[in-house]
Parts: C-alpha cells; sequence; structure tokens
C-alpha cells in the first residue's frame, strides 16, 4: 500500500517540496504555438524547456529598451515635448506681434486657460 502525505494536517510530517537546484522555481503560462515553437529552438540548441525559457529571456532582456526606474526621464520629456510645442507656435504666430503679446499667447497655449490650471496636475499647485 502506498502511503499519501495528508496534506490538509498541520502535524503532517511529509516532506515539503524542495527545488531540484538553486534557483527559484517559476510557473509560465504560454499558448500552445508558443510552447512548440520553444520546444522546437530548446532541442534545436540541446536544451531543456526550463534552460530555453531561460536562455530566451536572456536574450530578450539584453535587446529591451531599458524600465524606467524613477519620475526623472519623464520630466526631461516633459521639458523636451514644452520646447518643441513653444518652437512650432512661435513659428505660427504673427512675426510683428510685440515680445510680450506673442510671451502671453505661447503660455496661454502651453499652459491652457487660467480657468483649469487648477485641474492641471502636470503643474505645481499655487498657494492661496
Amino acid at each position: 500500500m502506498i502511503e499519501v502525505p495528508d496534506f490538509g494536517n498541520k502535524d503532517s510530517t511529509a516532506p515539503m517540496h524542495r527545488r531540484a537546484g538553486p534557483d527559484p522555481v517559476s510557473a509560465v503560462k504560454m499558448p500552445e504555438g508558443l510552447t512548440a515553437a520553444v520546444d522546437a529552438w530548446a532541442e534545436a540548441h540541446h536544451l531543456s524547456r526550463s534552460a530555453a525559457i531561460c536562455r530566451l529571456v536572456e536574450l530578450g532582456l539584453k535587446i529591451a529598451p531599458p524600465a524606467l526606474t524613477s519620475a526623472q526621464p519623464f520630466a526631461s520629456d516633459a521639458t523636451r515635448i514644452e520646447a518643441l510645442a513653444v518652437h512650432e507656435i512661435e513659428l505660427l504666430l504673427d512675426p510683428a506681434l510685440p515680445t510680450d503679446e506673442r510671451e502671453r499667447r505661447i503660455r496661454r497655449l502651453t499652459e491652457g486657460p487660467p480657468e483649469f490650471s487648477h485641474d492641471r496636475i502636470d503643474l505645481p499647485k499655487q498657494a492661496t
């Protein structure tokens, strides 16, 4: 008779599942077609499915763009986008306008109407 451990019993002395190697086990859910492609790649490279998935992920991470780790890239992107917008607006404005009127129009177009400035999440809140 085969003895089956009682997993529901907290006092069970059955051994816990152990990892096969030093790395943690991760389950991957993939469509059948992708699994077949991974298996074919693994066979062509004389690897197990697990090793093939690891190698393919490593290769993918090498060519993938780096992940954003802070809000700093967003700030520089926003500044660059605003500068491009200002440049395009300057090209559209009448060159005969006085400088202060040009700056007012550019500011109104880039910051939006003042009645909506309290709703803008990208602008600092003004103390009232």
